[in-house]
């Protein structure tokens, strides 16, 4: 399992520099606020058909329930949440992930981006969909306006299953 700290995470030295903690606060705020609901969404989740389609799930009814600014919030803790606790529990958190990172015009915000490949980082090879997210939100972000020249390219390796 991986674990990211958080501010410290948010805050370390690394590819890209540290957010001004102003900023960080605000998204931990706004993250915050969403979080009751994606924990309780996930949670019931764990507990259905893999299979369902993601809008007949409690965490595609909390989606459909968001405007743009709740479904970043959402999707920053979401991801977050994943690059804390990744293994396989997190299945219904990368899915949830995959479905916002589907989603065009959110509204990505430069330094929401630059905040969740920080995190990305951080969390390692361990965690195969790190980049999910902020690659998809870089993606919508206007070229002149990326915290960065490139995105990293990162390699990551196979899992392999112990017996």
């Amino acid at each position: 399992m991986t674990s990211v700290a958080g501010w410290a995470a948010a805050s370390t030295p690394g590819t890209f520099p540290p957010l001004p903690r102003a900023v960080a606060q605000s998204f931990y705020r706004r993250m915050r606020a969403v979080a009751p609901a994606a924990r309780g969404a996930i949670d019931r989740d764990r507990a259905t058909d893999p299979e369902q389609a993601f809008t007949d799930t409690a965490c595609g009814r909390l989606v459909g329930s968001l405007d743009d600014a709740g479904l970043r919030a959402l999707g920053m803790w979401t991801h977050h949440w994943c690059m804390r606790f990744y293994d396989d529990d997190t299945r219904v958190g990368r899915r949830l992930v995959r479905e916002i990172a589907a989603r065009p015009g959110l509204g990505w915000t430069a330094d929401e981006v630059h905040w969740m490949l920080r995190e990305s980082i951080s969390a390692g090879p361990a965690a195969a969909d790190r980049f999910t997210l902020p690659r998809a939100a870089a993606a919508q972000l206007p070229p002149d306006g990326r915290p960065f020249d490139e995105l990293p390219e990162v390699r990551v390796p196979r899992q392999r299953h112990g017996n």
